[in-house]
């Protein structure tokens, strides 16, 4: 009968250690080669989209510090006064020459009332200067009237003088009558010398009357003015909107009394948006107008807008700020400059529209 085997409790541990190092050297080498490969294909995924990268910025330059513009008409009275009515609400579009508010024309038409008054009183004194230019003619037309009649007179008399001068020396007519034939001449000469006066004298008068004709007629113009900036004024009452868009930060109530040049609401214009990026000087050496753009609008990231370059601004932005740097005072510190560029976009998406302010990143193909 075979006696069984019994093995050492101390031993037989020891053996089982003794085996163990072989097999996790033997798995360690059969995962090496993998771990190599998998490395491998990293570096090469990484090379290769590094130098995808690298090409894509040899040709193109890109910026995140670019925005939507867009017109935004601010909307401010010209008079002042209550309101009286508001016809928009918040977000509402309107179109060009919508009625958005209306100002109490009270004040205003008293004012035209007030013009067309001093208009029609200046229309009078017109036609009373023109009378009067009439009346100082008629005058002249007498008094020279008068001169041809005592130049009649005279011629008359002067014969009627030598007449009497012949009969007197034949002492046919007496002295008192040849007298009077003197005396009578010497009065048609003073009348007509005075005759001669009066008509120089309504001459002035007629220079005087046109004189007041032309300033009566100068105060007619002052006064139509008056009344047409009156009316204008009146018209002034009436705010609509300048151009089509939809109404924002609307500030304004029934009953509110406004004074000029209050801003009451904005009108954003819906139909003409452009991007404005910001690019850094050293990255307009190859960009020029016409060039073509990519946009990503961070409100739409799974869109894309083409677009190209339209205009490159004169100035960088820092040159239009408030308090523009001066490097000729002060500690001199290189900052890189920015310069704004205009981008217009190919076509317009109704399903996606730009809305001023929304942040977007631009790519140029400058290559």
């Amino acid at each position: 009968m075979a006696t069984p085997v019994q093995h050492d409790p101390a031993v037989a541990p020891t053996q089982a250690a003794a085996y163990e190092p072989a097999v996790e050297e033997q798995e360690g080498r059969s995962k090496r080669p993998i771990i190599l490969i998998i490395l491998a294909l990293v570096l090469l995924v990484g090379a290769y989209f590094g130098w995808q990268r690298y090409q894509f910025g040899q040709t193109h330059e890109e910026t995140d510090d670019a925005q939507v513009e867009g017109d935004v008409y601010p909307i401010l009275p010209r008079v002042a006064g209550p309101v009286l009515e508001v016809k928009v609400d918040e977000n509402q579009p309107v179109k060009k020459g919508d009625v958005l508010v209306t100002i109490d024309p009270a004040d205003q038409q008293q004012r035209v009332n007030a013009a067309e008054a001093a208009l029609a009183a200046a229309q009078a004194n017109v036609v009373a200067a023109r009378a009067a230019v009439g009346t100082a003619a008629a005058t002249v037309s007498t008094a020279q009237t008068t001169i041809g009649v005592s130049e009649a007179n005279r011629a008359r008399l002067e014969k009627d003088l030598k007449r009497s001068e012949f009969l007197r020396k034949e002492d046919i007519i007496p002295q008192s009558e040849y007298d009077a034939v003197q005396a009578n001449l010497k009065s048609t000469s003073a009348q007509r010398a005075t005759a001669q006066q009066q008509v120089r004298v309504a001459q002035q008068q007629v220079t005087a009357a046109r004189q007041q004709v032309a300033v009566a007629e100068a105060v007619v113009k002052q006064r139509q003015a008056d009344l047409d900036n009156a009316k204008l004024q009146l018209s002034y009452t009436t705010i609509t909107a300048p151009g089509t868009g939809i109404v924002s930060k609307k500030n304004v109530q029934p009953g509110q009394v406004v004074g000029p040049n209050q801003q009451l609401m904005g009108i954003v214009a819906s139909g003409n948006t452009w991007v404005i990026a910001n690019f850094k000087e050293t990255q307009l050496e190859n960009m020029k107008v016409g060039q073509p753009v990519e946009v990503e609008v961070d409100a739409y990231p799974n869109e894309e807008f083409q677009g190209h370059i339209e205009s490159l601004s004169a100035a960088t932005g820092a040159r239009f700020a408030l308090l523009p740097p001066d490097n000729a005072s002060g500690n001199f510190v290189k900052v890189t400059q920015r310069v704004p560029v205009k981008i217009v976009l190919d076509k317009v998406d109704p399903e996606h529209p730009l809305r001023a302010g929304m942040s977007v990143t631009a790519t140029v193909k400058v290559k």
